[in-house]
């Protein structure tokens, strides 16, 4: 018995062994910007991320002068039954822009930090807004059900992903065949984007990142004053 059960403790820890190499196959580590984390995706230094003490600056007034954010919100065509995921949501800023289009819908909060999702549930429950539900996410799964999701919506957040690799995969499973990925970054052809550099992303390398993981870029709308709009779909 004690044999059988050691062979499985070996077995198990192979596994993780083999898991852990593949991961760091995927990924260099070695120094790089002030702002990064000093660990490389396909050519790309990951970015730290915002912590939840930055929610006054997503609250900001000025963000629908400077992001145009009506335009993005109507860029998704969303319809009434449309179940959609913020990733990345934040204080919920377009959460509760999408929420009364998707009033026969759901429309997923996803964060990372318990104090983001705080303070969606509080502005949900003042506001009485009843499609709206709140998800931790983790560095490696959105944790969303599989084939549920029409629409995922990522605003400046994923060029902060510890693991993009993964979570791109939790991504997938997540999309219904016919879902649609909408990819809000910072243009990083554009240097008068007074972004930090790691904060920004360039078409061409969100391009070979997704389609690493499956995905096809339909198209990129180009109506935002400083971000694309990259619409991905399943291969």
């Amino acid at each position: 018995m004690k044999r059988i059960t050691l062979v499985m403790l070996i077995s198990i820890l192979v596994v993780f062994s083999e898991q852990s190499y593949a991961q760091k196959a995927d990924y260099v580590f070695k120094s790089g910007d002030v702002n990064g984390i000093g660990k490389w995706y396909m050519g790309r230094e990951i970015a730290y991320v915002m912590g939840f003490q930055g929610i006054n600056w997503l609250e900001r007034s000025e963000r629908e002068e400077e992001e145009k954010t009506s335009k993005l919100i109507k860029n998704m065509r969303i319809s009434a039954t449309d179940v959609i995921a913020d990733i990345g949501a934040g204080s919920g800023y377009h959460v509760f822009k999408m929420a009364p289009l998707a009033k026969e819908g759901i429309v997923y909060a996803v964060d990372i930090q318990p104090e983001m999702l705080m303070a969606i549930d509080v502005k949900k429950d003042t506001e009485k807004v009843s499609n709206v539900i709140t998800i931790q996410g983790a560095e490696q799964t959105v944790n969303l059900p599989e084939n549920s999701i029409d629409k995922i919506l990522m605003v400046d957040v994923y060029h902060e992903f510890s693991y993009p690799k993964e979570m791109l995969t939790s991504i997938y499973s997540a999309l219904k065949p016919n879902g649609q990925i909408y990819l809000i970054e910072y243009r990083g052809e554009d240097a008068s984007v007074p972004i930090k550099r790691l904060h920004k992303m360039t078409e061409a390398q969100a391009v070979r990142e997704f389609k690493a993981s499956g995905f096809d870029l339909k198209e990129n709308i180009d109506n935002l004053p400083w971000q694309h709009c990259m619409v991905f779909v399943k291969e």
